[in-house]
């Protein structure tokens, strides 16, 4: 990727391989594609966490959860901090691992979640090993090194996730359903300071989300960039905002800030004009309503404040013959980590390509590098 000049950039970006969704099945159950022969089913998949830090013990939990239920076997924790590990592994009765190399020898996949600028030398010490990988966002923090994992997994047949859990929210699984043709889409992603990942800035730390949606979303190439950012806190920026322009006429306008009072991540969108809709979504809460034009034969109401039915849709605005209704979004609530979780497992276990692959999550990662450095350029 070349330099480009601040605050504007003509270059254009792949979007993220399109995705069929649907709401109440996984998406993953048509985007994933056979990488190989399947796993041995007559024996559990042996899988392991490296870094056990706040995102970490999630990663165990779940994975404790799964060796429950009969679904893997998970061996145990490595972490730098030996006291860290042996806390994690006794709540799990599990082994801490004295060494990265322990861990290998020990498990068929590994969760790496450990702090962004060790991801590199870690994922290509266990892919080197033939470890299947789910790496956190994001993947590293070079596109170089990014290319060379992708490419290290491809040659070594191994699976290569990286955790992008948004793309696992059921409010995403909904909106690729009712925002067909996105025309603006709007997002904050708001969090106190935690003093984690400091290592990087908040659009590698945060905006990276949005950006991997937002590229799975709209599926055309960016064609230009404005971004702007503060540091407050740490020595990158803090607060951040970029605005996207896709080739197929789409805008995108990204915030994201770790230095608020309040917790945020919502997403709003603009569809049409084949279907005109109005989606305003909370991740955190998976509630949200969407604004539609009634449909033909939809029982009548009131101009404002009456209720269909049977249903919480409610009339708000009418012109003429049409009407504009609101309501809310029928969502079912998930922990979306278990399901990356389940989906990564299913992947190794199957040989497929799982939903959020190295390749696509390149893609955020270029894009969000691109952002940083207008970023930088603007100090």
């Amino acid at each position: 990727m070349g330099l480009l000049k601040p605050k504007r950039s003509q270059t254009r970006y792949p979007p993220a391989r399109a995705q069929k969704a649907v709401v109440r099945a996984p998406a993953w159950a048509q985007a994933v594609t056979p990488m190989g022969e399947p796993s041995n089913s007559g024996s559990k998949l042996r899988v392991a966490v490296v870094g056990v830090g706040a995102l970490g013990r999630a990663h165990a939990r779940i994975y404790a959860e799964l060796a429950a239920s009969g679904l893997v076997e998970f061996t145990g924790v490595y972490d730098v901090a030996p006291q860290t590990a042996a806390e994690v592994a006794r709540a799990h009765r599990v082994r801490a691992f004295g060494s990265l190399q322990e861990a290998a020898e020990a498990s068929d996949a590994l969760s790496v979640v450990t702090p962004t600028s060790t991801h590199f030398e870690v994922a290509r010490t266990l892919l080197l090993q033939r470890k299947h990988l789910l790496v956190e966002k994001p993947m590293t923090d070079n596109a170089t090194q990014a290319a060379a994992l992708v490419k290290l997994a491809q040659q070594q047949g191994c699976v290569l996730q990286v955790g992008h859990v948004e793309r696992f929210n059921p409010v995403f699984q909904y909106l690729q359903t009712v925002a067909t043709e996105p025309r603006f889409i709007e997002t904050h992603r708001l969090s106190p300071f935690t003093a984690r990942s400091t290592d990087i800035g908040v659009v590698l730390d945060l905006m990276i989300h949005d950006l991997d949606v937002v590229l799975a979303f709209v599926r055309a190439p960016v064609t230009h960039i404005d971004a702007v950012g503060i540091p407050v806190l740490s020595h990158t920026e803090d607060i951040a905002n970029a605005r996207l322009r896709f080739a197929n006429g789409c805008v995108a306008n990204l915030t994201v800030s770790r230095v608020s009072a309040d917790r945020l991540r919502k997403i709003r969108v603009f569809s049409g004009p084949t279907h005109p809709a109005y989606i305003s979504l909370d991740y955190r809460a998976q509630t949200g309503f969407i604004y539609r034009l009634a449909r033909d034969g939809e029982e009548q109401g009131s101009m404002l404040g009456k209720l269909f039915r049977g249903r919480d849709a409610v009339v708000i605005s009418q012109f003429g013959d049409k009407r504009i209704v609101r309501e809310p979004v029928p969502i079912r609530r998930e922990e979306p980590l278990k399901l990356e979780l389940e989906h990564f497992v299913e992947c190794v276990q199957a040989r497929r390509t799982p939903l959020v692959s190295g390749e696509s999550a390149k893609q955020a990662l270029d894009l969000a590098l691109e952002i940083t450095r207008q970023i930088q350029a603007l100090k």
